[in-house]
């Protein structure tokens, strides 16, 4: 068959990354539409207060998003998403540390509106090592790289796309919900509030080994919608990876390590200033310019081709207020993705996690006093616990481009609270992809 003119390309094909036979494809789109439905059912509420997550109450999230790039010169990708967003978390996203919807934001609005959470330019350099072949997808170019590579990231992105990822475990519109499945929960990435930021990174692939830096912007407040203008208040994240093979099946381990510097408060100041005016416990009059010191560990490994484990487990300092992410000292998740070919379904996937989250004595002084945290806080916290979950999903692939997925999770002790609880919470998600 004859090579195409570049102007006979389809849509199709930009999606694929096909080539139109002169080289390399110049321009990719990709899209993808996600609606979930979420509700809780009539757990036990003595009291609440306003970081609380409420009993039979149900909300909505859906998106749509365009992963628009074209090739630069030689090894450099530029990336556009536009995007539009519409509905809200349970409670407007507060009520659970490990948060059960990673498709809800921190923003919430009734009508749709648009934004642009990503804006970056990716640059790979080839080094010496083995060709290996990539798969177009969203906001990748399907191409040749070589195993020995350095890539850059520089723009508008999440944290997570370079760092603390996981083949099993880390994306709500696929795979898992729950926040502390998808991301490591003492993982206090730089993010504003929708969980994207401005900077830059840089990855190192060397044989079996992978080193990764990172340097980002934090918001100008704690859970803020608005960044730090010139990187006044900053992260930066390293990460090594090593790959490996247990009995000819591939895995691999990761060890992340981050620290924030920024204004942020000390959990005993905020106490004891609320013992001295007879108040709630509130971090604002007690910020002073320091940093919150973080590490996790990943572990992903292939059991059998369509069954994979994954384990997440991670620190951070419990004496300073947490700045982006959710409320969590330390986690623990250990969880299982089985694809359905045993029973003719190679496309649909059962998943399996089982998650505990906990915080330092200082934040449950903290909370009792009547603290808020970014999502929990229930007015008094007498009786602390670990915040326990387990989450399972099915997810059903009705054709290549749209699946539908029926999620279910159990959660002791919401927002380490034992007076709470426990609670179930049912989803419905609806996916479509190019």
């Amino acid at each position: 068959m004859s090579a195409q003119d570049s102007s006979d390309i389809s849509l199709e094909d930009i999606a694929r990354g096909a080539s139109s036979g002169n080289g390399p494809n110049q321009f990719s789109l990709h899209w993808q539409a996600t609606f979930v439905e979420q509700a809780t059912d009539a757990f036990r509420a003595p009291y609440s207060g306003p970081n609380s997550l409420s009993p039979r109450i149900g909300r909505e999230t859906a998106d749509a998003t365009l992963y628009l790039g074209a090739r630069l010169w030689s090894g450099a990708e530029l990336w556009i998403n536009p995007e539009i967003d519409q509905g809200f978390g349970l409670n407007n996203t507060v009520g659970m540390a490990g948060f059960p919807s990673g498709e809800a934001y921190k923003v919430g609005k009734s009508k749709p509106y648009l934004r642009v959470p990503r804006l970056f330019v990716r640059q790979t350099i080839d080094l010496h090592g083995t060709p290996e072949p990539v798969e177009a997808a969203a906001n990748q170019f399907g191409d040749r790289r070589s195993s020995n590579r350095i890539v850059f990231t520089v723009g508008k992105m999440s944290v997570t796309d370079v760092f603390d990822t996981n083949q099993y475990a880390h994306d709500p519109r696929g795979d898992f919900l729950n926040w502390t499945a998808v991301d490591t929960g003492t993982f206090d990435y730089a993010a504003d509030a929708w969980g994207y930021t401005v900077g830059a990174a840089m990855e190192w692939y060397q044989r079996s080994w992978t080193l990764r830096v990172g340097l980002f912007d934090l918001s100008d407040v704690p859970n803020s919608e608005h960044l730090e203008p010139g990187f006044h208040e900053f992260e930066v994240v390293t990460e090594v990876e090593k790959r490996h093979e247990i009995i000819d099946e591939p895995g691999r381990v990761l060890l992340t390590v981050f620290e924030n510097r920024g204004r942020m408060g000390l959990l005993e100041d905020a106490v004891a200033a609320a013992q001295a005016n007879n108040v709630p416990a509130d971090f604002v009059t007690v910020r002073r310019y320091r940093g919150r010191f973080g590490v996790s560990l990943g572990f992903e490994q292939q059991l059998f081709s369509n069954l994979g484990l994954f384990v997440r487990a991670g620190g951070a300092a419990g004496n300073v207020e947490a700045y982006e992410f959710t409320d969590i000292d330390r986690t623990v998740a250990v969880g299982l993705s089985l694809k359905g070919a045993q029973w003719t379904r190679p496309h649909d996937t059962l998943g399996l996690v089982t998650i505990s989250n906990g915080i330092s004595g200082a934040r449950e002084r903290y909370l009792n006093a009547g603290g808020l945290g970014i999502l929990v806080g229930d007015g008094q916290l007498p009786h602390p616990g670990p915040e326990r979950i387990i989450e399972t999903y099915y997810d059903v692939a009705i054709f290549d481009w749209a699946h539908v997925t029926l999620d279910y999770q159990w959660v002791q002790h919401p927002a380490y609270n034992e007076d709470r609880g426990p609670v179930s919470i049912g989803a419905v998600r609806l996916h479509m992809q190019l």
